[in-house]
């Protein structure tokens, strides 16, 4: 069992498994599941929760239906919930002598370079201190465009950039079947998925209507990051007392197996971003080197798109339209437009100032 084997592990756990029907939160679930983390923690595990909840606890609280609120007004119920939430955690926690945090992310906590090295700085030295950290995403302050939407990928990010042997994605199912289960008594649940083909993409969305919030779309896309992590990532169900227990005995769940081995923390984190600015195309050529290990020169490029700044991050298609790699641009997409196609040697007089030759170093790119 992949969990025995693992160290640090990531634990999503989604509204409709902490909070009930009524908008009140599940004590005797709490109560058995964090039994599950001591368990955990007495095995010699570090353990980082990523909860939702914020905005249903608010609701509660306030006495209004969720289902009504705009966007706005849903920021300010969730600084409320969020201190309804932390308060439930801390109460349980604590009659087992466990001490907990919060922390509270946006996208660009996670995209932007210095500040997940803050971040994945601030988890590892709560894990160290023996404290479990309880992550959600800062729904006060966000905005629809700087968003995760999900915890799900939110929590493939975490746990992508604290370098997680495991993450669990605590479902209301089993994990991901083949058709919706509660239709089709012929559907059959996918135990292990080695690749993310279309058939599992085709699987994802014959089932999303049984699915939370986050839907199942969004499990497998955090699924993806996990993968390009060597990170491994379990689907299951938490609707059961003691779930982790019962996941560790019971093989009723939908495994992701990682792709690769760990890469380096840099290139993990380039290869995980959620919120890629921009497209490069390239030529036979450029995928060519790419594949070697050489750094992507302008000479290969054959079209750009979207807008982008020096630093972002940027998918790279090679000529049949696929991804093909990833990485960090040494140039605005107005400065690639005009020097793409073009020797490196013609940069300067082409732009009019001096600049690097490659438009992705081979230290910035990462191959998929």
């Amino acid at each position: 069992m992949y969990i025995n084997k693992s160290k640090k592990i990531v634990i999503k756990i989604g509204s409709s498994i902490l909070i009930d029907k009524e908008g009140k939160p599940k004590k005797k679930w709490l109560i058995e599941f964090v039994k599950d983390i001591k368990l955990l923690i007495k095995q010699k595990k570090e353990v980082v929760i990523v909860s939702s909840g914020a905005i249903a606890l608010g609701c509660e609280y306030l006495k209004i239906k969720k289902r009504d609120l705009k966007v706005d007004k849903s920021q300010a119920v969730a600084s409320i919930g969020q201190i309804e939430l932390m308060d439930f955690y801390k109460k349980i926690f604590e009659k087992s002598k466990i001490k907990i945090s919060q922390i509270l992310l946006t996208l660009d906590d996670t995209e932007q370079r210095r500040r997940s090295i803050n971040a994945k700085r601030t988890i590892d030295n709560l894990l160290k201190m023996g404290i479990v950290p309880i992550v959600n995403e800062n729904d006060t302050t966000a905005t629809t465009e700087i968003k995760y939407g999900d915890n799900d990928r939110l929590a493939s990010r975490v746990s992508q950039i604290i370098s997680a042997d495991c993450l669990i994605l605590l479902s209301d199912v089993d994990g991901l079947y083949t058709d919706n289960p509660k239709k089709n008594k012929k559907a059959k649940l996918i135990k292990v998925i080695k690749e993310i083909d279309e058939n599992i993409k085709k699987y994802a969305s014959k089932t999303e209507n049984i699915y939370g919030s986050g839907g199942m779309k969004t499990k497998i896309e955090a699924a993806k990051i996990c993968q390009l992590s060597g990170c491994y990532m379990v689907i299951a169900n938490g609707n059961y007392m003691n779930p982790i227990k019962k996941l560790i005995k019971n093989k009723n769940c939908t495994w992701i197996l990682p792709k690769i081995s760990k890469l380096d923390a840099r290139k993990q984190w380039i290869i995980g971003s959620v919120a890629p600015k921009g497209e490069i195309f390239i030529d036979h050529g450029a995928l060519k080197a790419i594949k070697n290990g050489k750094s992507l020169l302008p000479a290969g490029i054959t079209e750009i798109k979207g807008n982008f700044e020096k630093g972002d991050h940027i998918l790279i298609k090679d000529p049949n339209n696929t991804e093909c790699a990833r990485g960090l641009t040494s140039f605005s997409s107005f400065e690639i437009e005009k020097i793409k196609g073009s020797h490196s040697s013609e940069i300067k007089n082409i732009l009019g100032y001096a600049s690097r030759d490659e438009i992705i170093h081979k230290d910035d790119l990462v191959r998929l």
